[in-house]
């Protein structure tokens, strides 16, 4: 570990360097390769930030290794607040090394994956040193923080050919992948509208989580969490608020869109099946917990449209001062679908009942359980279509099953958590800059 050998930051960056910074540009820097596991091999996993979701995905995994049917051993746990990597090391009796600096981490010869779960901001560059780093890569929600990092990293898994999965686990909910099945044969007709949403209610503010009691330059390396150094983030004099409270500012995360946002979007994107936006509005504001008395910056309340290249636009709402929200839907101009019952319904449009009825004939809906009346004698109407779902591996099921066998086809991979990036990065920057983005899908780029 960089403290116990006497390493300073600074110092253990220099040496570092061709480990940290050149890892960004495709150098290796004496990293070993990633070895090639068989099948009796046990996959070493590590976590990077140990915070609240790392500490969870931590234990968890020291759990899941206890069952040997894994072949699964948790090797490492890194935090640049020692604390928190130590109560891990406790956790898992000593076996996981403890580290300061994740690029010392990745130096492990026989670590095989990660799983990242710091702040927002550092995310991009963490999982291209990964991938360069020839491991394989769990990356929390939101993928990036920026839209531009979010394409970086979609390249690199691509080049690289590493396994990418980013941590939204609605979307290994089979109940999407049906939608998508559906929807690509023509179960709803044309596209037109979704809708999803986040809707929490706290009178004390959300994410006013409990202040650490973090001792910068004793047990904490402020400003490694800040990553001025690397260009993430401003330097600034430590701040136990924005250390603590991260999701309430602009340099660290992008609030509702980038927390609970990319998680709704992100399953949504499974069944409509990834695409750019073409145009991306967004409204909101601080409504209650303003900045003079929560210091936060993010919005409370923040709603956003992303239109589609297909011809179909999504709608998400989100409000951290009210729990009603809206239902998850999918309009197609013959049905509308949501989720409910088995796993879906899906309920015919009046003008196109009997069109739907000739879909159900056809065997469209085979295996699903169709729901009639009779109307009047001799005329039946179909009322609604109930999709069970199938069985799916879990989340982090299949981040190692495609870790084992080398499958880059996790629920959520480079590619698709990229598009879904764009959209929601947009809808920050169209908030932010009280402008309409236009994008073009074909150049991957901003307009104007």
């Amino acid at each position: 570990m960089a403290e116990e050998k006497g390493l300073t930051r600074r110092e253990f960056i220099s040496k570092s360097a061709a480990g940290a910074a050149a890892l960004s540009m495709g150098s290796l820097g004496g990293i070993a390769p990633s070895r090639v596991l068989g099948a009796n091999d046990r996959i070493c996993i590590g976590v990077i930030g140990v915070g609240g979701m790392g500490s969870h995905h931590f234990r968890g995994l020291v759990n899941r290794a206890k069952d040997p049917k894994w072949k699964l051993e948790v090797v490492a746990a890194c935090d640049v607040w020692d604390v928190r990597a130590q109560r891990c090391v406790d956790y898992s009796g000593g076996r996981a090394k403890r580290f300061r600096y994740y690029q010392e981490m990745l130096q492990m010869p026989d670590l095989d994956a990660v799983v990242i779960a710091t702040p927002d901001h550092w995310h991009a560059k963490i999982s291209i040193d990964a991938l360069e780093a020839g491991k394989d890569v769990y990356c929390e929600k939101p993928m990036t923080l920026y839209w531009e990092q979010a394409k970086a990293v979609a390249e690199c898994a691509r080049r690289t050919g590493r396994v990418f999965q980013c941590g939204v686990q609605s979307t290994s909910d089979d109940r999407w992948w049906q939608a998508r099945r559906l929807i690509e044969q023509g179960a709803l007709g044309k596209l037109i509208w979704s809708q999803t949403g986040a809707f929490r209610n706290d009178p004390h503010g959300d994410w006013n989580w409990p202040i650490q009691p973090a001792q910068p330059g004793v047990d904490l390396d402020w400003d490694m969490w800040l990553g001025h150094e690397f260009g993430l983030a401003p330097k600034r004099p430590y701040d136990p608020e924005r250390y603590s409270r991260f999701r309430k500012f602009w340099d660290y995360s992008g609030g509702l869109a980038t927390d609970l946002l990319y998680h709704s979007y992100g399953h949504l994107a499974i069944a409509l099946g990834p695409e750019f936006p073409v145009r991306v509005v967004a409204s909101g504001g601080n409504y209650v917990h303003t900045l003079a008395n929560d210091n936060r910056e993010v919005p409370d309340t923040f709603h956003t449209y992303i239109e589609l290249p297909s011809g179909h636009t999504v709608a998400l709402f989100a409000t951290q001062e009210n729990n009603t929200g809206v239902p998850e839907l999918i309009r197609g101009q013959e049905a509308t679908m949501e989720p409910g019952g088995p796993g879906l319904i899906i309920r015919p449009e009046g003008p196109f009942e009997g069109k739907m009825m000739e879909k159900v004939k056809a065997g469209l809906f085979e295996g699903c359980e169709v729901i009639t009346s009779k109307d009047r004698p001799g005329r039946t109407v179909l009322q609604e279509i109930r999709v069970p779902m199938q069985s799916r591996p879990g989340h982090m099921d299949k981040f190692l099953e495609c870790v084992r066998n080398h499958d880059p086809k996790t629920h959520l991979d480079a590619d698709t958590a990229y598009r879904v990036m764009v959209g929601i990065a947009l809808s920050v920057k169209a908030y932010r800059e009280q402008r309409v983005m236009l994008f073009d899908p074909e150049k991957e780029e901003l307009i104007g």
